[in-house]
């Protein structure tokens, strides 16, 4: 069975370098909209069994809106479990601003998630983030008849759980860098708690120059 994996499109905060977690939300930019026409243009052949997105706004439009080039169109099931890593007080806020006062731990965020701490700000353990989302992750294979299976959600949180499902440790979850907003991987597996072999990884090559460097840590 083969899982497909994109980020949502690009967002006002993400344009602002502002922090956008877990409850942060900002409207998709104009120009997102055509990077996300172009990805589900790029995904309209693949008979997708369900479609699984945060319940974020920025991440459920994108989507909508690959759902609309689909051949075959199917349900869309929102849940929370898929949301952006929480950033608590760092929600909303400039990443420079806040980078002067948590620097280093921002720096582990981006690079190293095996030494980053979101005490000083409540935010969002790494080991819970990484349990919601391949608990959901597994579950929807679990559930699915044959699949493929499409998940729609965001830059820090889906980049962790694509490469822990793969077998990459915490300490090394970062090092192939963030995924691209409208960017595609893709995992296979023989069932939800058998090995997930990585395919492809943070593909943006059919967005024809669309596609955009990350903006923000998430």
């Amino acid at each position: 069975m083969k899982l497909y994996f994109t980020r949502h499109g690009k967002t006002e905060w993400n344009k602002e370098r502002r922090f956008q977690g877990m409850m942060g939300d900002s409207p998709l930019l104009p120009e997102s909209y055509l990077a996300i026409e172009k990805l589900g243009q790029t995904l309209g052949e693949i008979p997708f069994e369900v479609i699984y997105s945060s319940s974020s706004k920025r991440a459920y439009v994108t989507a909508e809106g690959i759902r609309d080039q689909l051949k075959h169109p199917v349900e869309i099931v929102r849940t929370d479990e898929l949301k952006e890593m929480g950033l608590g007080d760092l929600e909303g806020r400039s990443i420079e601003t806040m980078r002067k006062r948590y620097g280093e731990n921002l720096d582990h965020l981006r690079h190293h998630l095996d030494c980053y701490d979101p005490t000083p700000f409540g935010g969002e353990k790494v080991d819970q983030m990484l349990e919601r989302m391949t608990r959901t992750i597994k579950h929807a294979v679990k559930n699915a008849k044959e699949g493929p299976l499409l998940f729609v959600g965001h830059g820090s949180s889906m980049t962790a759980a694509i490469q822990y499902l793969s077998g990459k440790p915490v300490d090394a979850l970062r090092a192939q860098g963030g995924l691209f907003n409208n960017s595609l991987s893709i995992l296979e597996t023989q069932g939800s708690n058998q090995a997930y072999k990585m395919v492809k990884w943070n593909d943006i090559d059919f967005l024809n120059g669309l596609g955009d460097t990350p903006d923000a840590i998430l």
